[in-house]
């Protein structure tokens, strides 16, 4: 929601109005901070809408009193029509509607609407995917002490973007509430902590096994590569058929020589070279450039986390290992013979926290109808990302 400033506003003026943390509001209207704002510009007030009401018989009062607003702040959105008065109303209720399958031009428009509304929210392009795609992160809070979380670096594990984005929905919607998520006072968090969060690693083999072969836009012989099956359900690659979480070097070698196949597939090839694909070294750079406090990785599925690497993870990562476990329910496991993927890498070169999040349990891409359940788990360690 936008208002108009008058003479001698200010922010904590306008904080007090709208019973909204001040910090939300110089975080929304960078510059002005700080003083009497300049008069007549547009000032963004996070996690509130306008709704129209009749103003036919109905003086400002008499609407005031049945909203519950004081006065002046229906004169300061006061976009006073013949017939009827902007009334803004706080947001109380998630905006995205999550269930559906969730393509990139989902992330997009769900991008669009938290951004709008609570326009405190940082969102930049990190890179491109193969076919030109924008490969976005989202940043949240004001804190030193930078939390990556991301999702979607296999193709049919798109059911972590999903959840990825209504943890976030969920998130902003507590901050600007001065509510709880989890049992968690997330305003704390947001003012020590900085969130980083990538919801989709592999938009392009998210679409493919959405939306088919189309997806590949004629540049890729994706059926080719999928053994003539016309049907991606199984594709956990890029559209070039490399293993995103397969491409970092850390032992990358080990794989390269045992994996297979040998070639671009659905599955599991680590590509010619580490780190060959855009995807791959746009997420290792942002990890570079942000210096990630610890870094959680969602994929699917098992009920179960990986959280160690050759030795390399610190000693907090057991205390965090048994605070997931004992919330989700997931089952901690240390190592496997498994190296090149993401947390790996972080690990190996950070020497911080790093976990891999299998979330829900079948075979993928997990159905919609998993999704309440696995977001009812997830968030339990989404959040004790954040306090641990």
């Amino acid at each position: 929601m936008k208002v108009v400033s008058r003479s001698g506003d200010t922010l904590a003026y306008y904080s007090e109005l709208f019973q909204i943390p001040k910090v939300l509001l110089e975080d929304a209207n960078p510059g002005n901070s700080e003083g009497i704002l300049p008069m007549g510009i547009e000032v963004q007030i996070p996690g509130f809408v306008t709704v129209r009401e009749s103003r036919l018989g109905a003086t400002l009062n008499d609407i005031g009193q049945r909203s519950q607003l004081p006065i002046d702040a229906l004169s300061l959105v006061n976009q006073v029509e013949q017939d009827a008065i902007a009334v803004p109303v706080r947001i109380t209720n998630p905006l995205l509607d999550i269930e559906k399958p969730y393509e990139y031009q989902s992330l997009l428009d769900d991008l669009d609407i938290l951004s709008f509304h609570y326009p405190f929210i940082q969102i930049e392009s990190i890179g491109k995917s193969v076919l030109g795609k924008e490969l976005l992160e989202v940043r949240v809070g004001q804190g030193e002490k930078v939390i990556h979380y991301n999702g979607s670096f296999h193709a049919n594990e798109w059911i972590t973007s999903a959840v990825l984005m209504k943890w976030l929905n969920d998130f902003l919607l507590a901050v600007t509430n001065e509510g709880t998520l989890s049992g968690v006072d997330c305003m704390p968090y947001y003012q020590n902590v900085t969130l980083s969060i990538v919801p989709m690693v592999d938009p392009d083999g998210v679409n493919l096994v959405i939306k088919g072969k189309q997806a590949a836009e004629g540049k890729f012989d994706v059926i080719k590569m999928n053994n003539g099956n016309p049907a991606f359900y199984a594709w956990k690659a890029n559209i070039r058929g490399v293993d995103l979480n397969n491409q970092y070097p850390a032992n990358w070698e080990i794989e390269k020589q045992r994996k297979l196949p040998k070639a671009p597939a659905p599955r599991d090839f680590p590509g010619e070279l580490p780190l060959s694909e855009p995807e791959a070294l746009a997420m290792k750079k942002l990890a570079e450039r942000r210096n990630f406090e610890r870094v959680i990785a969602l994929h699917t599925q098992g009920k179960e986390f990986y959280w160690g690497y050759e030795g390399h993870e610190p000693e907090n990562s057991a205390t965090m290992a048994k605070e997931f476990e004992a919330r989700s329910g997931y089952r901690a496991v240390r190592y496997v013979d498994s190296h090149a993927g993401y947390k790996d890498w972080f690990i190996q070169e950070f020497k911080r926290p790093g976990f891999t999040i299998e979330l829900g349990k079948g075979i993928n891409p997990l159905p919609l109808s998993h999704l309440p359940g696995i977001y009812e788990e997830s968030v339990k360690i989404l959040m004790a990302g954040l306090c641990i």
